[in-house]
């Protein structure tokens, strides 16, 4: 299963919390269009008897593209890629762009997954996070969605400072009045020259509270769990068919492209990104070049690639993988510097399928990241 991310570079303003590559200038829309269709057709050769079975659009701001301009990337896809029967393809949507107009237009298209950015419910959260839609239209996009597809993921943002746990447990229950099958959920993090550095450091605003995000994420994963959802990945609740196909691939190792400016490719032994600045992306795309940097991984990058991957979801690290794929070095490597987290009962070494696999427990799953960095090899 390989997969086909094209980024959409524009905003119709910046998120304080957002260090994603976008503009809020949308005159160079038309053209940038145009050069992820030839950025298609110079990649092709790159998946030469892959089929593709995943299309994500991601941004940015994906719905601000109107039908004309999805249908025209989604037929250079399958113009220069083979393509499974029925793939998903999802499409991240701001709710303001998500009308009843441009609900019934993108279920008449072959868009077949929406992702829509809530991230609250509540309009101070919104506001003080500088989103685009209010409360009201977080809600009432949902109204509309709801009634032409099934497979729709929320983002929700948790651990925003001084958000009580009933007001954490108000955002979810809204989630679930609406029959949602699948959830997206992030703390606030701080990323470096972002607004939202910018006012924490000025004293504008009140500093991340790791503690108080800590207790948001374990709410969530006990309230999801016993609305029938799975916690498959660290970050993402599916009920059960729901699951992200696209962004699994990406967690299991499976190849994949990126299309646009700043998109990252992987192609299980190399990776690469295109240059994050639409000016220059559309300079060397007409030039018949592809605007990017790429790495040889090598085996230890390999290794690092899957235990940082595979620790966060519910498919775990196989230690038989790592010593078939990786030599028996790595594998005692992990093993021991996994010692401490068997010991403080972090991680847990589990028999699956005749294979030893070793997973984070319900206790070491927001410290997953740390762990993991741990166990990397240098």
């Amino acid at each position: 299963m390989s997969g086909i991310y094209i980024h959409i570079p524009f905003c119709k303003q910046a998120c304080h919390y957002c260090d994603f590559h976008f503009s809020t200038s949308l005159k160079k829309k038309e053209t940038l269009i145009q050069a992820l269709i030839t950025e298609l057709e110079l990649r092709k050769k790159a998946f030469d008897n892959v089929i593709v079975s995943t299309i994500y659009f991601g941004g940015g701001t994906p719905s601000l593209l109107s039908d004309e301009e999805i249908q025209a990337i989604i037929k250079a896809v399958y113009k220069n890629f083979e393509v499974a029967e029925n793939p998903e393809i999802t499409l991240e949507a701001n709710p303001d762009d998500l009308t009843d107009a441009k609900i019934k237009e993108l279920a008449a298209s072959p868009i077949n997954r929406l992702s829509i950015g809530i991230q609250s419910f509540f309009e101070d959260d919104l506001k003080a996070m500088n989103r685009a839609h209010n409360a009201s239209e977080a809600q009432a996009c949902l109204e509309k969605a709801t009634r032409y597809f099934d497979n729709i993921t929320i983002d929700l943002i948790y651990g925003i400072p001084n958000m009580s746990l009933e007001k954490w447990q108000q955002n979810l229950d809204i989630a679930f009045q609406f029959g949602i099958n699948h959830i997206s959920s992030y703390a606030l993090t701080v990323e470096p020259k972002t607004a939202l550095d910018s006012f924490i450091k000025k004293g504008t605003y009140p500093p991340v509270n790791e503690a108080l995000a800590q207790s948001h994420f374990n709410h969530l994963v006990a309230e999801t769990k016993k609305q029938g959802f799975v916690h498959y990945e660290i970050s993402n609740f599916g009920k059960p068919h729901f699951f992200s196909k696209h962004n699994t691939s990406y967690w299991q190792g499976k190849p994949y492209l990126g299309i646009g400016p700043s998109a990252h490719s992987f192609l299980g032994k190399t990776r690469s990104w295109n240059v994050a600045n639409n000016t220059k992306y559309i300079q060397a795309i007409s030039q018949g070049e592809l605007p990017e940097t790429s790495e040889v991984l090598s085996v230890t990058d390999q290794y690092n690639e899957y235990v940082m991957t595979g620790l966060r979801t519910i498919w775990g690290v196989s230690l038989d993988k790592i010593e078939n794929d990786f030599g028996t070095v790595y594998k005692n490597f992990i093993l021991k510097e996994a010692e401490i987290f068997l010991s403080k009962t972090l991680l847990v070494v589990e028999k699956e399928n005749h294979q030893s696999v070793l997973k984070t427990t319900s206790k070491g799953k927001f410290l997953v990241d740390g762990i993991a960095s741990e166990l990397f090899m240098i």
